[in-house]
């Protein structure tokens, strides 16, 4: 980081001004919100849905909650939690509305239309008032926020004490040499899947950059720990590939 007036971030492997990289990310998710969800059952087998099924059960949604899904575009896990409790609220904030766009034409929308709400907004600047929600979620979307701590810091702002956050992101293989494996996979497939499916490489290589450039388990724990959040816990998933992280608002 530099000083006040030149702070700079990531954006994949290339070093950005901070102002410039929301808007660099808006660009990646206008261009692939349409074929969003075909890329994620293509890219990790289906296995997400997993990963999602995996985070529903440790959240356990109750009746009565009112959820704050933050990146939440095509409302996957506003749909799962609001299945698991009928008589939950939900609010699917993204910073893309084109991705917001095409949640709403999903059929689950339609049917849950009553409990649900569709918000384009910033994960660093949430336009909801203090202690406003139960439950915040944050998918595969925290890797893209230009200040991670300015993320961290809303989501326990908006959080009502007793409030719970929970975040599944890609992490690292404990293992190096399956790893390398990943890696490979990575660099060299997903990138070309999106070019053939999406017919746009250079988001997808941005996607599988952001994923290196993102803290560990023990380092994203420590942080949320630092941002007032107490009961810190993750756990692995298929190995490490992604990871849950879990605080609470006490």
């Amino acid at each position: 980081m530099s000083d006040e007036t030149g702070r700079t971030t990531h954006f994949g492997f290339r070093p950005v001004a901070e102002e410039d990289k929301a808007g660099l990310v808006h660009g990646v998710f206008s261009s692939v919100a349409a074929r969003y969800d075909l890329m994620n059952d293509l890219m990790s087998g289906g296995v997400h849905r997993i990963w999602k099924d995996a985070m529903m059960d440790w959240l356990a949604p109750r009746d009565g909650q009112h959820l704050l899904d933050v990146a939440g575009g095509t409302g996957d896990i506003a749909f799962r939690f609001l299945a698991r409790a009928p008589g939950a609220r939900a609010c699917v904030l993204d910073l893309t509305e084109p991705m917001l766009s095409e949640g709403r034409r999903r059929a689950e929308a339609a049917a849950m239309a009553d409990r649900l709400d569709w918000v384009v907004g910033d994960a660093m600047a949430l336009p909801f008032p203090d202690n406003s929600f139960d439950v915040y979620t944050i998918s595969f979307g925290i890797r893209n926020v230009t200040r991670i701590e300015a993320a961290l810091a809303e989501a326990f702002r908006v959080l009502r004490i007793g409030g719970r956050l929970m975040v599944l992101e890609f992490s690292r293989i404990p293992n190096s040499s399956l790893q390398w494996v990943y890696d490979r996979y990575s660099f060299n497939v997903i990138p070309a899947m999106g070019q053939a499916v999406a017919g746009d490489r250079d988001s997808y290589q941005y996607l599988v950059e952001s994923i290196r450039q993102f803290p560990d388990q023990e380092r994203f724990a420590a942080m949320i720990g630092q941002a007032g959040f107490g009961n810190v816990r993750y756990r692995n998933l298929s190995l490490g590939i992604a990871a849950l992280h879990s605080g609470w608002k006490l």
